[in-house]
């Protein structure tokens, strides 16, 4: 099943969508999306609703380092463990909505992710049974300040700016993540091109690493890290993360 949320003519609404290209249908989700989800009836062309973010985390947790190529390309050695680090839920918008560059920072990259959701309240999951507390899976862009990452010595500054997380176009609840083509566009050419394959710690690794410090909620996110070909944006450019199974999800870049 692939869970989007949407603006639709009547309000907001999580939906489910059947069908594929010109022909998809939005099918309006009672309350949540979470377990076995209920349907309303109320139906509409997707083309007739706007993809907002597939979900409003409370928290968006990241694992850093976690592609080796990605590691070497910073300077430094892939860790043994998983290193984590926050963006806060106010950094999250949806496809099409533009990332904004803020004023003090002269370097803003792009790093291309596959993003887990969570979809039941966990804690202490070990990695076998990772999937049994999962929603799904949706594409990141873990946009980052690079100038005010290097300045601080760490990265809370620097990831945690207002649209530096883009999420979508939706969440795709069947796809399997072992092995998924992932590639980044700037302006249509082709910056990041890897496979989940290579992560260094998997999304079950990262589920019982991150779930043994704190309780997930459902709706949170968890970033898996991001391959070599991080580069810099500009205002004016489009950035488009594409993951194999799931989909694509572009965003403009401007200058706030």
């Amino acid at each position: 099943m692939r869970i989007a949320r949407v603006a639709h003519p009547d309000g907001m609404a999580f939906v489910a969508l059947e069908g594929e290209g010109a022909d998809t249908v939005a099918a309006e989700i009672a309350e949540h999306p979470f377990g076995e989800p209920t349907f309303t009836g109320r139906r509409w062309p997707l083309a007739d609703t706007r993809l907002l973010a597939p979900i409003l985390p409370t928290k968006v947790v990241c694992a850093g380092k976690n592609y080796a190529d990605h590691a070497r390309e910073m300077g430094g050695e892939a860790p043994a463990n998983p290193v984590i680090f926050l963006k806060p839920s106010t950094s999250v918008i949806g496809p099409g909505a533009a990332i904004r560059l803020p004023p003090d920072s002269s370097r803003v990259d792009y790093e291309g992710e596959l993003a887990a959701v969570i979809g039941a309240p966990c804690r202490d999951v070990p990695a076998a049974r990772a999937r049994d507390v999962l929603l799904g899976y949706t594409v990141a862009n873990d946009v980052t300040a690079r100038d005010q990452q290097d300045a601080d010595g760490q990265w809370t500054r620097a990831k945690s700016h207002d649209t530096f997380c883009p999420l979508g176009p939706w969440i795709d609840t069947a796809v399997t993540p072992d092995d998924l083509a992932l590639r980044t566009e700037l302006d249509g050419v082709t910056k990041q091109d890897s496979r989940t394959s290579l992560l260094l710690h998997d999304v079950g690794t990262l589920v019982e690493w991150v779930s043994r410090v704190m309780t997930l909620l459902p709706g949170d996110v968890i970033l898996t890290g991001t391959p070599a070909g991080i580069g810099p944006m500009t205002a004016g450019q489009t950035v488009s993360v594409t993951i194999e199974g799931i989909g694509t999800l572009t965003n403009p870049v401007t200058s706030r």
